[in-house]
């Protein structure tokens, strides 16, 4: 009875430690994940190494091929289109789902993450602001649709989250200069705090489009 909490333990670290290796691009998209040197630098067994993997699966950061096993999923601008629509119709419905059926927990929530993304600096001359800002972005993100009781779209948006997470570090947006990412942050706040669902939803849309648009047009010149 005390072996199963230990391997969830044990899984879930591997796990965050993966995800963290595939959101940075330490390990490269399409890459192989080779689970027997995994489980020798580890020195853990192949069941818990396994079950962090496939959580991965779940998230779309692993894929699982017959006879090749798993690999980091590979990135495309076709995948970042679908991954920028899918976001912009999900993170919208649950958004209006929020502004409808939370609470003042929901609205504080809220004003907290705002108030701490606002306070962060994101300096890519230092790493550790970055790491920083990078936390307190998905906090606010992830406060603004918390609110929406639907458990299943929840866990789809928080998976289209981290996809386009990894976007963002393989194709860096610290030099975009034509947008206001905080002005942009703070009215789809104001609005979703105000319950004004039409404005909130609106604003919110269009800040994943055009963190879409901008990071298709850096892959294209990238390649």
């Amino acid at each position: 009875m005390a072996e199963a909490p230990r391997k969830e333990t044990i899984s879930s670290r591997i796990s965050a430690t993966l995800r963290h290796a595939i959101l940075r691009g330490d390990l490269a998209p399409g890459s192989r994940i080779n689970l027997d040197r995994l489980r020798e630098e580890h020195d853990i067994s192949i069941s818990p190494l396994r079950e962090a993997v496939s959580r991965l699966v779940a998230d779309g950061l692993v894929e699982f091929e017959d006879q090749r096993g798993y690999r980091v999923a590979p990135v495309s601008s076709a995948n970042l289109t679908e991954v920028t629509a899918l976001r912009a119709e999900l993170d919208v419905m649950a958004l209006r789902a929020s502004i409808a059926h939370g609470g003042l927990d929901w609205e504080s929530d809220v004003m907290r993450t705002h108030y701490l993304l606002t306070r962060s600096v994101r300096d890519p001359a230092r790493p550790e602001t970055v790491a920083a800002w990078e936390e307190a972005h998905a906090e606010f993100h992830l406060a603004l649709i918390r609110g929406c009781g639907m458990p299943l779209v929840l866990s789809f948006c928080k998976s289209l989250h981290n996809m386009i997470d990894r976007y963002r570090h393989l194709y860096p947006l610290d030099d975009v200069t034509d947008r206001d990412i905080e002005a942009e942050h703070s009215e789809i706040a104001a609005a979703a705090t105000a319950h004004d669902s039409d404005r909130a939803c609106v604003a919110l849309r269009s800040h994943i489009l055009c963190t879409g648009q901008a990071l298709s047009a850096r892959m294209a010149v990238q390649g």
